[in-house]
Protein backbone atom coordinates (compact mmCIF):
# COMPACT_ATOMS: atom_id res chain seq x y z
CA UNK A 1 0.00 0.00 0.00
CA UNK A 2 1.38 3.38 -0.85
CA UNK A 3 1.44 5.49 2.46
CA UNK A 4 -0.45 8.52 1.23
CA UNK A 5 -0.61 12.37 3.59
CA UNK A 6 -2.36 15.31 1.73
CA UNK A 7 -1.23 19.12 3.12
CA UNK A 8 -4.75 21.41 2.75
CA UNK A 9 -7.34 18.91 2.94
CA UNK A 10 -10.39 21.11 3.63
CA UNK A 11 -10.58 23.17 0.28
CA UNK A 12 -12.41 21.61 -3.02
CA UNK A 13 -9.24 19.75 -4.48
CA UNK A 14 -8.46 18.16 -0.88
CA UNK A 15 -12.05 16.85 -0.59
CA UNK A 16 -12.13 15.79 -4.01
CA UNK A 17 -8.42 14.02 -3.51
CA UNK A 18 -10.33 12.31 -0.04
CA UNK A 19 -13.02 10.93 -2.31
CA UNK A 20 -11.20 9.38 -5.09
CA UNK A 21 -8.29 7.95 -2.49
CA UNK A 22 -11.04 6.65 -0.08
CA UNK A 23 -12.02 4.09 -3.31
CA UNK A 24 -7.91 3.45 -4.68
CA UNK A 25 -7.15 -0.15 -3.66
CA UNK A 26 -3.77 0.49 -3.25
CA UNK A 27 -3.55 4.04 -1.06
CA UNK A 28 -3.94 4.31 2.47
CA UNK A 29 -4.23 7.43 4.01
CA UNK A 30 -2.41 8.43 6.73
CA UNK A 31 -2.15 12.14 7.40
CA UNK A 32 -4.35 14.96 6.26
CA UNK A 33 -3.36 18.61 7.77
CA UNK A 34 -5.36 21.57 8.44
CA UNK A 35 -4.05 24.74 10.84
CA UNK A 36 -7.64 25.72 10.85
CA UNK A 37 -9.76 22.48 11.65
CA UNK A 38 -6.96 20.83 13.41
CA UNK A 39 -8.58 18.06 15.94
CA UNK A 40 -12.11 18.34 13.26
CA UNK A 41 -12.64 14.70 12.08
CA UNK A 42 -12.36 14.70 8.59
CA UNK A 43 -16.11 13.01 8.30
CA UNK A 44 -17.64 15.81 10.73
CA UNK A 45 -16.87 18.12 8.58
CA UNK A 46 -17.20 16.04 4.91
CA UNK A 47 -20.43 13.15 5.94
CA UNK A 48 -20.07 11.64 2.84
CA UNK A 49 -17.01 10.38 3.59
CA UNK A 50 -18.67 8.43 6.78
CA UNK A 51 -17.37 5.25 6.82
CA UNK A 52 -14.53 5.83 4.64
CA UNK A 53 -12.32 8.12 6.18
CA UNK A 54 -11.66 8.15 9.93
CA UNK A 55 -8.82 10.10 10.39
CA UNK A 56 -9.34 13.72 11.92
CA UNK A 57 -7.10 16.83 10.75
CA UNK A 58 -4.20 17.75 12.40
CA UNK A 59 -1.63 20.60 12.82
CA UNK A 60 1.36 20.10 9.75
CA UNK A 61 3.97 20.14 12.30
CA UNK A 62 2.23 17.80 14.33
CA UNK A 63 1.47 15.32 11.51
CA UNK A 64 2.57 11.67 10.30
CA UNK A 65 3.57 13.26 6.74
CA UNK A 66 7.58 12.44 7.25
CA UNK A 67 6.27 8.70 7.23
CA UNK A 68 4.17 9.01 4.39
CA UNK A 69 5.63 7.44 0.36
CA UNK A 70 3.79 10.18 -1.18
CA UNK A 71 2.36 13.70 -0.18
CA UNK A 72 -0.48 15.79 -1.72
CA UNK A 73 -0.33 19.56 -1.69
CA UNK A 74 -3.63 20.82 -1.75
CA UNK A 75 -3.20 23.84 -0.95
CA UNK A 76 -3.02 27.82 -1.60
CA UNK A 77 -0.41 29.29 -4.32
CA UNK A 78 2.62 29.81 -1.61
CA UNK A 79 2.59 26.78 0.67
CA UNK A 80 4.44 24.05 -0.80
CA UNK A 81 7.38 25.81 -2.08
CA UNK A 82 7.99 26.07 1.32
CA UNK A 83 7.46 22.58 2.86
CA UNK A 84 8.37 20.49 0.15
CA UNK A 85 12.10 20.23 0.20
CA UNK A 86 11.95 19.03 3.90
CA UNK A 87 9.62 15.83 2.83
CA UNK A 88 11.53 15.49 -0.33
CA UNK A 89 14.88 14.92 2.16
CA UNK A 90 13.16 12.40 4.09
CA UNK A 91 12.30 10.61 0.84
CA UNK A 92 8.72 11.37 0.47
CA UNK A 93 7.65 12.59 -3.17
CA UNK A 94 5.71 15.34 -3.64
CA UNK A 95 2.61 16.32 -5.45
CA UNK A 96 1.69 19.54 -5.67
CA UNK A 97 -2.06 20.67 -6.97
CA UNK A 98 -0.73 24.54 -6.60
CA UNK A 99 1.19 26.12 -9.06
CA UNK A 100 4.54 26.76 -7.16
CA UNK A 101 6.51 24.13 -9.46
CA UNK A 102 4.76 24.73 -12.25
CA UNK A 103 6.36 27.62 -14.19
CA UNK A 104 10.61 26.75 -15.41
CA UNK A 105 11.62 30.36 -15.41
CA UNK A 106 11.05 31.83 -11.74
CA UNK A 107 11.24 34.93 -12.81
CA UNK A 108 7.78 35.15 -14.38
CA UNK A 109 6.45 32.69 -11.47
CA UNK A 110 7.17 35.97 -8.91
CA UNK A 111 5.76 38.16 -11.71
CA UNK A 112 2.52 36.44 -11.74
CA UNK A 113 2.38 34.94 -8.34
CA UNK A 114 3.63 38.68 -6.74
CA UNK A 115 5.90 36.96 -3.94
CA UNK A 116 9.25 35.33 -3.80
CA UNK A 117 10.15 31.66 -4.81
CA UNK A 118 10.95 30.07 -1.60
CA UNK A 119 12.73 26.72 -3.64
CA UNK A 120 13.98 28.07 -6.92
CA UNK A 121 16.22 25.02 -6.53
CA UNK A 122 13.31 22.59 -7.16
CA UNK A 123 11.76 24.05 -10.32
CA UNK A 124 14.06 22.59 -12.78
CA UNK A 125 13.43 19.40 -10.39
CA UNK A 126 9.67 19.28 -11.01
CA UNK A 127 8.12 17.36 -13.92
CA UNK A 128 4.72 18.67 -15.17
CA UNK A 129 2.26 15.95 -14.94
CA UNK A 130 0.16 16.22 -17.55
CA UNK A 131 -0.01 12.38 -18.23
CA UNK A 132 -0.46 12.42 -21.47
CA UNK A 133 3.42 14.26 -22.79
CA UNK A 134 5.60 13.75 -19.66
CA UNK A 135 3.97 9.82 -18.66
CA UNK A 136 7.82 8.51 -18.58
CA UNK A 137 9.56 11.56 -16.75
CA UNK A 138 6.60 11.32 -14.02
CA UNK A 139 7.20 7.47 -13.32
CA UNK A 140 10.97 8.25 -12.25
CA UNK A 141 9.67 12.07 -10.41
CA UNK A 142 10.18 12.89 -7.07
CA UNK A 143 8.58 15.79 -6.97
CA UNK A 144 5.19 16.57 -9.90
CA UNK A 145 3.72 19.82 -10.52
CA UNK A 146 0.16 18.46 -11.17
CA UNK A 147 -1.13 20.83 -13.90
CA UNK A 148 -3.75 23.74 -13.65
CA UNK A 149 -7.54 23.02 -14.88
CA UNK A 150 -7.47 25.81 -17.81
CA UNK A 151 -4.00 24.78 -18.90
CA UNK A 152 -5.15 20.65 -19.00
CA UNK A 153 -8.29 20.92 -20.89
CA UNK A 154 -6.43 23.92 -23.67
CA UNK A 155 -3.22 21.91 -23.83
CA UNK A 156 -5.05 18.47 -24.42
CA UNK A 157 -7.34 20.20 -27.07
CA UNK A 158 -4.08 21.80 -29.31
CA UNK A 159 -2.24 18.86 -28.64
CA UNK A 160 -2.54 16.93 -31.73
CA UNK A 161 -2.36 20.02 -34.13
CA UNK A 162 0.52 21.34 -32.58
CA UNK A 163 2.77 17.78 -32.75
CA UNK A 164 1.51 17.44 -36.29
CA UNK A 165 2.73 21.03 -37.41
CA UNK A 166 -1.17 21.24 -38.78
CA UNK A 167 -1.76 24.46 -37.35
CA UNK A 168 -0.55 28.39 -37.22
CA UNK A 169 1.19 27.94 -33.63
CA UNK A 170 1.72 31.61 -33.73
CA UNK A 171 -2.33 32.55 -33.52
CA UNK A 172 -4.06 30.37 -31.25
CA UNK A 173 -7.01 31.42 -29.53
CA UNK A 174 -8.45 29.73 -26.46
CA UNK A 175 -11.79 30.91 -25.28
CA UNK A 176 -12.78 28.85 -21.89
CA UNK A 177 -15.18 28.84 -19.38
CA UNK A 178 -15.34 27.55 -15.83
CA UNK A 179 -17.64 26.31 -12.80
CA UNK A 180 -17.07 28.16 -9.58
CA UNK A 181 -15.65 25.78 -7.81
CA UNK A 182 -12.24 26.56 -9.56
CA UNK A 183 -11.96 29.56 -7.31
CA UNK A 184 -11.52 27.58 -4.50
CA UNK A 185 -13.50 26.98 -1.39
CA UNK A 186 -13.34 30.60 -0.37
CA UNK A 187 -16.04 32.90 1.01
CA UNK A 188 -15.74 36.29 -1.71
CA UNK A 189 -18.28 38.62 -3.42
CA UNK A 190 -18.54 37.23 -6.99
CA UNK A 191 -18.42 34.08 -5.78
CA UNK A 192 -21.85 34.20 -4.11
CA UNK A 193 -24.92 32.32 -5.02
CA UNK A 194 -26.80 35.68 -6.22
CA UNK A 195 -23.93 36.97 -7.82
CA UNK A 196 -22.88 33.66 -9.51
CA UNK A 197 -25.97 32.22 -10.51
CA UNK A 198 -27.71 33.53 -13.54
CA UNK A 199 -24.47 35.12 -14.37
CA UNK A 200 -22.07 34.84 -17.14
CA UNK A 201 -18.56 36.86 -17.34
CA UNK A 202 -15.24 36.94 -18.70
CA UNK A 203 -12.46 37.89 -16.32
CA UNK A 204 -8.75 37.69 -16.81
CA UNK A 205 -9.05 39.36 -20.22
CA UNK A 206 -5.71 41.53 -20.09
CA UNK A 207 -3.63 38.71 -18.11
CA UNK A 208 -4.05 35.34 -16.57
CA UNK A 209 -1.95 33.24 -14.08
CA UNK A 210 -2.69 30.22 -16.39
CA UNK A 211 -1.40 31.66 -19.93
CA UNK A 212 1.83 31.15 -18.66
CA UNK A 213 1.49 28.00 -18.08
CA UNK A 214 -0.49 27.22 -20.98
CA UNK A 215 2.13 29.08 -23.35
CA UNK A 216 4.57 27.04 -21.93
CA UNK A 217 3.30 23.57 -22.52
CA UNK A 218 2.63 24.36 -25.89
CA UNK A 219 5.67 25.82 -26.51
CA UNK A 220 7.41 22.21 -25.74
CA UNK A 221 4.95 20.53 -27.64
CA UNK A 222 5.65 22.75 -30.31
CA UNK A 223 9.33 22.72 -29.90
CA UNK A 224 9.08 26.48 -30.00
CA UNK A 225 6.95 29.83 -29.05
CA UNK A 226 3.67 30.76 -29.77
CA UNK A 227 1.71 32.85 -29.59
CA UNK A 228 -1.83 32.67 -27.12
CA UNK A 229 -4.90 34.42 -26.59
CA UNK A 230 -6.70 33.15 -23.59
CA UNK A 231 -9.97 34.62 -21.97
CA UNK A 232 -11.50 32.59 -19.19
CA UNK A 233 -15.09 32.90 -18.57
CA UNK A 234 -16.64 32.23 -14.74
CA UNK A 235 -20.22 30.66 -15.70
CA UNK A 236 -23.14 29.53 -13.23
CA UNK A 237 -22.00 26.06 -12.64
CA UNK A 238 -20.08 24.13 -9.90
CA UNK A 239 -17.73 22.07 -11.80
CA UNK A 240 -16.72 21.58 -15.18
CA UNK A 241 -14.55 23.51 -17.82
CA UNK A 242 -15.81 24.07 -21.34
CA UNK A 243 -12.76 25.05 -23.85
CA UNK A 244 -13.46 26.12 -27.21
CA UNK A 245 -10.01 26.88 -29.07
CA UNK A 246 -9.22 27.57 -32.34
CA UNK A 247 -6.49 27.42 -34.74
CA UNK A 248 -5.38 28.54 -38.13
CA UNK A 249 -4.60 25.68 -40.35
CA UNK A 250 -1.17 26.29 -42.54
CA UNK A 251 -1.25 25.56 -46.25
CA UNK A 252 -0.32 22.17 -47.21
CA UNK A 253 3.08 21.65 -48.70
CA UNK A 254 3.20 21.15 -52.70
CA UNK A 255 1.68 17.86 -53.18
CA UNK A 256 -0.07 16.96 -49.84
CA UNK A 257 -3.60 16.61 -49.34
CA UNK A 258 -6.02 19.44 -48.11
CA UNK A 259 -6.72 18.86 -44.33
CA UNK A 260 -10.22 18.31 -44.50
CA UNK A 261 -12.48 16.91 -41.22
CA UNK A 262 -12.10 13.25 -41.70
CA UNK A 263 -8.53 14.39 -41.44
CA UNK A 264 -8.80 16.36 -38.94
CA UNK A 265 -10.69 13.39 -36.86
CA UNK A 266 -8.36 10.63 -38.13
CA UNK A 267 -5.48 12.81 -36.71
CA UNK A 268 -6.97 12.97 -33.33
CA UNK A 269 -8.37 9.76 -32.88
CA UNK A 270 -4.33 8.33 -33.41
CA UNK A 271 -3.09 10.56 -30.99
CA UNK A 272 -5.39 9.68 -28.22
CA UNK A 273 -6.25 6.20 -29.28
CA UNK A 274 -4.27 4.76 -26.38
CA UNK A 275 -5.06 7.20 -23.51
CA UNK A 276 -7.52 6.17 -21.18
CA UNK A 277 -8.61 9.62 -20.32
CA UNK A 278 -9.19 11.12 -23.29
CA UNK A 279 -12.10 10.48 -25.11
CA UNK A 280 -12.54 11.35 -28.67
CA UNK A 281 -15.89 11.65 -30.09
CA UNK A 282 -17.72 11.58 -33.18
CA UNK A 283 -17.18 14.14 -36.08
CA UNK A 284 -19.88 16.60 -35.70
CA UNK A 285 -20.19 15.76 -31.59
CA UNK A 286 -20.61 18.51 -29.18
CA UNK A 287 -19.49 17.28 -25.34
CA UNK A 288 -20.69 19.16 -22.46
CA UNK A 289 -19.43 19.59 -18.90
CA UNK A 290 -22.42 17.15 -17.67
CA UNK A 291 -20.59 13.91 -19.90
CA UNK A 292 -17.30 14.55 -17.88
CA UNK A 293 -18.31 15.75 -14.05
CA UNK A 294 -17.15 13.91 -11.01
CA UNK A 295 -14.84 11.74 -13.46
CA UNK A 296 -11.36 11.96 -14.88
CA UNK A 297 -12.22 12.62 -18.40
CA UNK A 298 -11.28 14.66 -21.15
CA UNK A 299 -13.80 14.68 -24.18
CA UNK A 300 -12.53 16.25 -26.88
CA UNK A 301 -14.40 17.10 -30.08
CA UNK A 302 -12.71 18.53 -33.26
CA UNK A 303 -14.59 20.53 -36.05
CA UNK A 304 -13.51 22.76 -38.90
CA UNK A 305 -16.55 24.96 -39.48
CA UNK A 306 -17.30 26.46 -43.29
CA UNK A 307 -18.00 30.39 -42.16
CA UNK A 308 -17.78 31.89 -45.45
CA UNK A 309 -17.11 29.67 -48.37
CA UNK A 310 -16.55 26.19 -48.87
CA UNK A 311 -13.15 26.03 -47.32
CA UNK A 312 -11.95 27.59 -44.16
CA UNK A 313 -8.94 27.66 -42.58
CA UNK A 314 -9.59 27.48 -39.16
CA UNK A 315 -10.13 24.59 -36.96
CA UNK A 316 -12.27 24.58 -34.05
CA UNK A 317 -11.36 22.30 -30.68
CA UNK A 318 -14.01 22.00 -28.01
CA UNK A 319 -12.66 20.21 -24.48
CA UNK A 320 -14.38 19.66 -21.85
CA UNK A 321 -13.12 18.19 -18.42
CA UNK A 322 -14.27 18.44 -14.65
CA UNK A 323 -12.01 21.09 -13.07
CA UNK A 324 -11.81 19.41 -10.18
CA UNK A 325 -11.06 15.58 -11.24
CA UNK A 326 -9.20 15.73 -14.50
CA UNK A 327 -8.36 19.48 -14.22
CA UNK A 328 -6.69 19.02 -10.54
CA UNK A 329 -6.93 15.92 -8.23
CA UNK A 330 -7.76 13.36 -10.34
CA UNK A 331 -4.90 14.11 -12.30
CA UNK A 332 -3.02 14.04 -9.45
CA UNK A 333 -3.98 10.71 -8.74
CA UNK A 334 -3.23 9.41 -12.28
CA UNK A 335 0.49 10.97 -11.52
CA UNK A 336 0.70 9.11 -8.30
CA UNK A 337 -0.30 5.82 -10.10
CA UNK A 338 2.76 6.40 -12.54
CA UNK A 339 4.88 7.40 -9.73
CA UNK A 340 4.27 4.11 -8.10
CA UNK A 341 4.51 1.85 -11.13
CA UNK A 342 0.57 1.12 -11.03
CA UNK A 343 -1.68 1.10 -14.05
CA UNK A 344 -2.44 4.25 -14.69
CA UNK A 345 -6.20 4.00 -14.48
CA UNK A 346 -6.28 2.33 -10.70
CA UNK A 347 -9.26 4.30 -8.72
CA UNK A 348 -9.98 6.36 -11.07
CA UNK A 349 -12.72 4.25 -13.07
CA UNK A 350 -15.72 6.85 -11.91
CA UNK A 351 -18.47 7.20 -14.11
CA UNK A 352 -19.72 10.61 -15.25
CA UNK A 353 -22.45 11.73 -12.60
CA UNK A 354 -25.76 12.54 -14.16
CA UNK A 355 -28.03 14.67 -13.82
Amino acid sequence: MIKVGIVGGTGYTGVELLRLLAQHPEAELIAITSRKEAGTRVDAMFPGLRGRVALAFTEPDKSALERCDLVFFATPNGVAMGQARALLDQGVRVIDLSADFRLRDVAEWEHWYRMKHAAPELVAEAVYGLCEINRAKIAQARLVANPGCYPTAVQLGFLPLIEAGWVDGAHLIADAKSGVSGAGRKSELHLMYAEAADNFMAYGVSGHRHWPEIRQGLAQIAGREVGLVFTPHLTPLIRGIHATLYARLLTPAAGAPEPDLAALQALFEQRFAAEPFVDVLPAGSHPDTRAVRGANLCRIAVHRPNVTSDRSDTVVVLSVIDNLVKGASGQAVQNMNLMFGLPETTGLDQLPVVP
